[in-house]
């Protein structure tokens, strides 16, 4: 359980105003030219050593993918915060961006200092338009007390934050694609490599960070590393933003230590399942995204990175979604696919024609119509577009359909059992 000195979001409920005058109550914008006086290496390197991983799903070694930007460069270099949150099921960046705003301005600063950068963009869903009015009223009080701007906080150092409203597209949280569209064309992914930190934004070395991530920064550097790498577990280290949703009591967005047990966490901050926990049928630990756990496993998992890649799930987003009995979870699992289905880009086969083909499929099965043989066909094709595409998604439409079919088999062959016998005896 993580104690009330180590919280990071002390705002996350917006008890209190976001705005600058609030944010320093806070903590927010203190000892900033202090950080960034001890230096570029120092940062990266405590960054390292905290053990900080990417919040915003991969949950790739922060202080590791900042080492691969060059430290010399002739072009400019760009540092992007993906505000991009369209996973459904998570909520986590939107409730920073409208109440701990100037955290992660001051992220901001302290990253593109360590990285050399002097050029900032946040990307922002084109929905999140109260969240983007919010953050870009939090950008000019950092401008208007020289904050930010030339001289950013007395350092020495110049940052311009430009933020830039997205048009929707899921497929645009990929680091990639966010890229493309910032450029103004179709969100599309790149091929890899070159990878951004070589090649990035505009053909310039560029590094792409969460939201949390970067709005984690400030408290780690103030505090030390070891501070955040005592929290949590070995590789799994720090607090965690939870997003807890679905057939629970009280819906929330709780910050908690990564290894708390899913019961617990359950339990003591979102009120319970609904009907009791003995009620619960299913849980999606990370975001649609990725395979659902069932009741079994909830029992005893443990939230962080590699305890649920044990059990075939993962963390991703940590939008946890709650599922009881009263859930039809083929019409569920049928709903996610079809979501996939329609974000995809369409530049992969695998992804353009497997998305479609596996969401047809599902629904056929909800109707109880098709073969047993056939769930195992459904198995096969999904393993055939995961890990098969340029990025993700075709991971992300094949896992909750894997994770199905792995833990509630049983049910899909009873729909289809069923409705074979109605035709029978009609």
């Amino acid at each position: 359980m993580l104690k009330n000195q180590d919280y990071i979001f002390r705002n996350l409920n917006g008890y209190n105003s976001y705005k600058l005058s609030d944010a320093r109550k806070r903590g927010d914008w203190s000892n900033t030219k202090k950080i960034i006086q001890k230096g570029a290496e120092w940062i990266i390197e405590e960054i390292k050593l905290s053990g900080l991983r990417g919040r915003g799903g991969a949950g790739f070694p922060t202080g590791l993918k900042w080492s691969f930007i060059p430290k010399k460069s002739d072009l400019p270099k760009y540092l992007i915060i993906n505000a991009d949150e369209s996973e459904p099921g998570t909520c986590k960046d939107r409730d920073v961006i409208r109440y701990e705003a100037h955290k992660l301005l001051e992220g901001c600063l302290l990253s593109s200092f360590a990285l050399g950068v002097k050029t900032c963009y946040i990307y922002i869903r084109g929905e999140f338009y109260n969240e983007s009015k919010i953050l870009q009223a939090a950008i000019d009080e950092a401008y208007q007390n020289k904050l930010l701007g030339k001289n950013a906080c007395n350092s020495s150092w110049n940052l311009d934050i430009f933020l830039h409203r997205g048009a929707g597209a899921y497929i645009a949280g990929e680091e990639t694609a966010l890229l493309e569209s910032l450029e103004g064309k179709k969100a599309q992914p790149r091929l890899k490599p070159p990878y951004p930190a070589s090649t990035g934004l505009y053909g310039c070395p560029t590094t792409v960070n969460n939201v949390e991530t970067i709005a984690a920064i400030p408290d780690i550097l103030k505090k030390g590393a070891i501070w955040f790498s005592g929290i949590g577990k070995p590789n799994n280290t720090g607090s965690k933003i939870f997003c807890i949703s679905g057939h629970i009591n009280k819906p929330c967005n709780v910050e908690e230590e990564l290894g708390i047990p899913l019961k617990e966490l359950i339990e003591k901050y979102a009120g319970g399942v609904v009907g009791g926990w003995n009620n619960l049928l299913a849980v999606i630990p990370g975001g649609s995204s990725v395979p659902l756990i069932n009741k079994k496993i909830a029992d005893s998992v443990l939230m962080d990175f590699d305890s649920l890649e044990e059990v075939n799930s993962s963390l991703g987003t940590a939008g946890v979604i709650v599922m009881n009995k009263s859930t039809n979870l083929l019409k569920a699992i049928a709903r996610i696919s079809r979501f996939y289905k329609k974000e995809s880009c369409g530049q992969c086969t695998p992804c353009r024609e497997g998305a479609g083909w596996m969401w047809r499929v599902m629904e056929r099965f909800v109707n109880g119509e098709g073969t047993l043989e056939e769930i195992d066909t459904l198995y096969d094709v999904s393993k055939e577009v995961e890990g098969h595409t340029i990025c993700a998604l075709g991971d992300a439409a094949a896992w909750p359909i894997q994770g199905l079919i792995r833990h509630f088999r049983p049910l899909i062959e009873k729909k289809i059992k069923e409705n074979n016998f109605k035709n029978k005896v009609a």
